[in-house]
């Protein structure tokens, strides 16, 4: 025999007084939640303003300054002084030419585009299974390998300068290419290890453990099926790697001496030294213009005209 719940007071199962009662307070305290919600959205709008408004602001900041260099190097170079905030009145392309060609800024960027390039995708490779391994695997000394990295970051290079130059020196991999592309790649391991063990943690383990059961290796696990989910984290840590590499002047000025090998930011710095004066004020902004060449023929004439070097 089945037995029910016996009905509350009121035989038509209306409520009873009491319960009755509770229904208005019930009604009353849903109405403060009703009304917060308006104000909820309105401060989210009024964050969302201020937010998107710094951003547009920063932006500002940034690209100003690179559009005025961009339009200062159309201009000859008494419309850079006579007229600085004006538009160019005709297009000047020989501060171009001058920049490419006489400046040797294609050598430059050339030898920059080999060693930024060579050391991201090295940097990005050797990091991504670093910290994979770190942190899909227990085994001993993991920790230790993992906080050596952490500390990696907190070493100043200028402390490793006169050993490391000794040490390329003895490899012969002084004034070369691809020592400078190994020297960037140590750099930027520490963080990218950093970075990525963080990100690899995030990812759901179940994937990796069902392509394993179909028969994959750990090597095929990582470069099909993690790599491609830890995309995201690897484009970040990408553009960080891209940035400090691609400005990075220390290493280069102490490992690579050889005028043929410089990269850009050591033609910068030259420039600013060897201007003085003089100077072709429309190649730099174009250039950077001007490069002069202690010890070798080339470099800014009489004029702070560019003149080509001698072979």
């Amino acid at each position: 025999m089945k037995t029910t719940d016996t009905p509350p007071s009121g035989s038509s199962g209306t409520p009873s007084g009491a319960d009755a009662a509770k229904v208005p307070a019930q009604r009353t305290e849903a109405v403060p939640n009703a009304a917060s919600a308006p104000a909820k959205s309105s401060e989210g709008h009024v964050l969302n303003v201020f937010s998107h408004g710094m951003l547009i602001l920063w932006a500002i900041m940034v690209v100003l300054p690179l559009f005025w260099a961009v339009m200062s190097s159309f201009k000859t170079d008494s419309d850079i002084f006579n007229t600085p905030w004006s538009l160019p009145s005709s297009l000047n392309f020989d501060s171009w030419g001058r920049a490419w060609s006489q400046a040797h800024m294609s050598e430059y960027f050339l030898n920059t585009i080999l060693v930024v390039g060579g050391s991201l995708v090295g940097t990005l490779v050797l990091g991504s299974m670093a910290a994979y391994v770190l942190a899909r695997f227990e085994f001993p000394g993991n920790r230790f390998i993992y906080f050596l990295f952490v500390g990696g970051m907190s070493f100043p290079i200028m402390l490793a300068l006169v050993p490391l130059f000794y040490v390329m020196d003895n490899m012969g991999l002084l004034n070369t290419i691809h020592g400078l592309i190994l020297v960037y790649i140590a750099y930027s391991l520490p963080f990218t290890v950093f970075f990525l063990t963080s990100f690899f943690r995030t990812l759901p383990t179940s994937v990796a453990e069902a392509s394993i059961i179909d028969g994959a290796s750990h090597t095929r696990t990582f470069f099909q099926v993690m790599l491609p989910m830890a995309k995201p984290g690897l484009i970040s840590v990408g553009i960080f790697n891209f940035l400090g590499q691609w400005n990075q002047y220390m290493l280069p000025t102490v490992l690579n001496t050889d005028p043929e090998k410089r990269v850009l930011a050591q033609g910068l710095v030259e420039l600013a030294a060897s201007q003085g004066y003089k100077g072709d004020y429309s190649g730099l902004f174009a250039g950077p213009c001007g490069l002069r060449r202690r010890g070798r023929s080339g470099g800014c004439g009489p004029t702070g005209r560019l003149r080509g070097r001698g072979r």
